[in-house]
Formats: structure tokens, C-alpha cells, sequence
């Protein structure tokens, strides 16, 4: 496994899965989803970038294996 891709496949990831709660919790409270916007924008771009980069891409199924590999590198 490519290891760059992989870190960055998690951290879209993780910012596309913090990002939307938070936009529509500001949406909800009439705050600007500024913010919460970017971070989806941002996480997007990683995917697409580690998805696109990443020899033979990803498939779905292999998303759950990366990321514990990412997590298991980290601890």
C-alpha cells in the first residue's frame, strides 16, 4: 500500500465526516457555514486526490482496511 495516499485518503476522510454535521448545525443556528463548508471542500480534495494518485485507486471495500492500517500506524 502506498502509505502518502493512505494518510490522506483517512484525513478527507475524517474532514468530509466532521465537516457535515457541522454545516448543517450551522445552517440549523443561523451561523455562517463557512467554515464547515471548507472543511467538506477540503476533504473532498483529498479523496479525490489520494483516490485519483493511488496506483489502481481504491475500491470500496479496501476504505475500511486503509483506515485501520492509518490508525494502527499512528498508535
Amino acid at each position: 500500500m502506498d502509505t502518502d495516499t493512505d494518510a490522506v485518503l483517512v484525513v478527507g476522510l475524517v474532514l468530509i465526516w466532521l465537516g457535515i454535521p457541522s454545516f448543517f448545525s450551522a445552517y440549523a443556528s443561523r451561523r455562517s457555514p463557512l467554515a464547515a463548508a471548507l472543511m467538506v471542500v477540503l476533504g473532498g480534495g483529498c479523496v479525490a486526490w489520494a483516490v485519483v494518485t493511488h496506483p489502481g485507486g481504491y475500491a470500496l471495500f479496501d476504505v475500511p482496511d486503509v483506515f485501520f492500517h492509518v490508525i494502527g500506524r499512528l498508535l
